[in-house]
C-alpha cells in the first residue's frame, strides 16, 4: 500500500466512526505521527491531503520543520513528553503541545512563550492507566494542574490528551477514552471554559476513539507503515 492509499483508508475509517457516533467527520483532525519518518515520507503524506504532523522529540521535529519550510496549511504539533529544558524550542516551533503534565513545565512554557510574545496552545496529558512508563498527570491531580495552568497568561489550554495502555483488543481502550472525555466535560463545567480538543486514539484504535469523541487522532503506522 502506498502512503496515499493508507491516508485514504484512514480518512474513510474516521468518517465511518464519526457517522456511527452521530458526529460530523469534519470535527476530527487526522494528525500523522511522523517521528523517525524521513522528510520524503512526510511530504508524501502532505500531498495525500494530511495537514497536521506530530513529532515526539523537539530536536528531530525542529530539523524537519526547518527542512520542509513553509507549506500552505501545514501544522506541527509536539506529541511526545517534554523536558523543561526543551520548552523554549517547543514554543518556537510547535503550534500545539499535547504533553503538559506538571506545574514546572507550565511555568517554563509560560515564561518562554511570553518571551517571544506568543500564547502557546497546550493540551494536558493525563496518565489514564496509571502506568509508570508513561508521561501524564495522574487523574486525581488533573484539577490541580488545570487550575494552576489556567492562570498562566501565555498558555491557552484547549483540551486533554491520553495514551491508554496497549491492548490487542481495541475495545479495551474504550473505557479510557470515555474517562478522558468525562474528565474534559467536568473541567468545562467546573471552570466555565471551553476545551474543544480530545487528542486520543492511535493506529490500532483511532476509530474507537472517534466514536468516543476524539477531535485529534495520532496515526503513525497506519499511514507510514511499520517503523524500520
Amino acid at each position: 500500500m502506498t502512503i496515499k492509499e493508507n491516508v485514504q483508508r484512514v480518512i474513510e475509517k474516521i468518517h465511518e466512526a464519526a457517522v456511527k457516533a452521530g458526529r460530523n467527520p469534519e470535527e476530527v483532525i487526522l494528525l500523522a505521527a511522523s517521528k523517525t519518518q524521513p522528510v520524503e515520507k512526510i511530504l508524501q503524506a502532505y500531498h495525500a491531503g494530511v495537514r497536521y504532523f506530530g513529532e515526539n522529540r523537539v530536536q528531530e521535529g525542529m530539523k524537519k520543520i526547518q527542512e520542509i519550510g513553509e507549506l500552505p496549511e501545514i501544522h506541527w504539533h509536539l506529541i511526545g513528553g517534554l523536558q523543561t529544558n526543551k520548552a523554549k524550542y517547543a514554543v518556537k516551533y510547535f503550534e500545539l503541545i499535547h504533553s503538559l503534565d506538571r506545574e514546572a513545565l507550565a511555568d517554563e512554557l509560560d515564561k518562554r512563550a511570553g518571551k517571544i510574545g506568543k500564547v502557546q496552545e497546550v493540551l494536558i496529558e493525563v496518565n489514564v492507566g496509571h502506568e509508570e512508563t508513561k508521561y501524564g498527570v495522574e487523574p486525581e491531580r488533573l484539577n490541580q494542574l488545570f487550575e494552576y495552568s489556567l492562570k498562566k497568561e501565555n498558555l491557552k489550554i484547549t483540551g486533554l490528551m491520553c495514551i491508554p495502555p496497549y491492548f490487542e483488543d481495541k475495545e479495551k481502550s474504550r473505557p479510557y477514552f470515555v474517562m478522558l472525555r468525562e474528565m474534559r466535560d467536568k473541567l468545562q463545567e467546573e471552570f466555565g471554559v471551553k476545551l474543544p480538543h480530545l487528542s486520543m486514539g492511535m493506529s490500532h484504535d483511532f476509530d474507537v476513539a472517534v466514536e468516543e469523541g476524539a477531535t485529534i487522532v495520532r496515526v503513525g503506522t497506519a499511514i507510514f507503515g511499520k517503523r524500520e
